[in-house]
C-alpha cells in the first residue's frame, strides 16, 4: 500500500507501491523533533529536495554517500554535493517545468516563489532557483511539495497540468529551531500563513492535504488552518481533507482516479 511518513517541518518519506523509498527534504539527524536517525532508514531509492537551507537540505550528502542513491535538486545543491566528493553521476539537477525519471519515479518540478543559498565547502557562498515538485508516486496518487513557496495564483495552473491528489503546504514555523536564524525583530507568520496555506491547497485541488512545517501539531496556526479547511469543506465537496500528523506517523495513501491530468 502506498504510504507516506511525516518526519518533521518538511520533510517526507514516500512509499510507492513497487516499494521503492523517496525522500524529500531529508531534514533528520540534527532536527529536535523527528524521531528517528537517517541511519535508521534501511532502504533509499531516491532523494528529492527542494532548496538549500539546512532545515530542507538536511541530510541528503550523508544518505546519498551511504545508501548510493541518486538525489533530485537544483543546480547549486548539485554542486555542493560535488564539490563535497560526490559523483556527478549521482545527481539530477533540474528547475521548473523540467521533468525528471529518477529510479523509475517520475519528478516535475514546478514554480516556487521563495529563495535558496548556501555555503560552498571553500566558503563563497551560491544561489539557485528552488523547487516545488510533483511526484507522480503511484497510479492515482501525485504528491504536491511546496517546498516552502509563498502563495501565488498560478497554483492554479500546477493544479490544471498535474491535478495532485495529495500535498503538503507550510502553514507556521517551527520555532524549536527559529533561534537557528539569529536576525532582528520577529517572524510574524511562515512563508505561508494558515488563512493562504488554506487557500492555496484549494488552488491546487488537492483532495488531502498535509499542513506541515511544524513539529508540534497541536499549535495555534494548525488548529486555524484546519478549521478553515473545514469551514471550504461545509460549502465546496471538492475542498481537501485536511490530514494533521505527528513527527514520524505513517499514512497511507488512497488513488484518487478521477483526478487526471489535463493533458493525458
Amino acid at each position: 500500500m502506498p504510504r507516506l511518513r511525516f518526519l518533521g517541518v518538511a520533510a517526507y518519506e514516500l512509499v510507492n507501491s513497487r516499494g521503492q523509498h523517496i525522500l524529500i527534504d531529508p531534514f533528520i539527524d540534527s532536527s529536535p523533533g523527528c524521531p528517528i536517525k537517517s541511519t535508521e532508514l534501511e532502504r533509499v531509492d531516491l532523494i528529492v529536495v527542494s532548496h538549500a537551507p539546512i532545515d530542507h537540505f538536511g541530510d541528503t550528502e550523508e544518505i546519498a554517500r551511504r545508501t548510493g542513491a541518486p538525489v533530485v535538486c537544483g543546480g547549486e545543491i548539485k554542486n555542493f554535493l560535488i564539490a563535497k566528493g560526490l559523483p556527478a553521476s549521482q545527481i539530477r539537477s533540474t528547475v521548473w517545468g523540467i521533468a525528471v525519471e529518477v529510479a523509475g519515479v517520475t519528478v516535475y518540478p514546478v514554480e516556487n516563489h521563495h529563495w535558496s543559498q548556501l555555503k560552498m565547502p571553500d566558503g563563497s557562498y551560491a544561489s539557485g532557483v528552488p523547487n516545488a515538485y510533483v511526484v507522480y508516486l503511484d497510479e492515482g496518487i501525485r504528491f504536491y511539495h511546496y517546498g516552502d513557496t509563498a502563495i501565488f495564483s498560478d497554483l492554479r495552473l500546477i493544479r490544471d497540468l498535474h491535478r495532485p491528489t495529495h500535498g503538503c503546504v507550510g502553514i507556521t514555523n517551527p520555532v524549536e529551531i527559529l533561534h537557528w536564524f539569529e536576525a532582528p525583530g520577529r517572524m510574524l507568520t511562515g512563508e505561508m500563513s494558515p488563512k493562504e496555506g488554506a487557500l492555496a491547497a484549494q488552488w491546487l485541488g488537492l483532495h488531502t492535504v498535509f499542513p506541515c512545517h511544524y513539529y508540534n501539531p497541536d499549535c495555534a496556526d494548525v488548529h486555524e488552518f484546519n478549521a478553515r479547511i473545514e469551514k471550504a469543506r461545509a460549502t465546496d465537496p471538492q475542498a481537501p481533507k485536511s490530514v494533521t500528523l505527528t513527527p514520524g506517523e505513517w499514512y497511507e495513501l488512497e488513488a484518487v482516479p478521477t483526478w487526471v491530468p489535463l493533458y493525458e
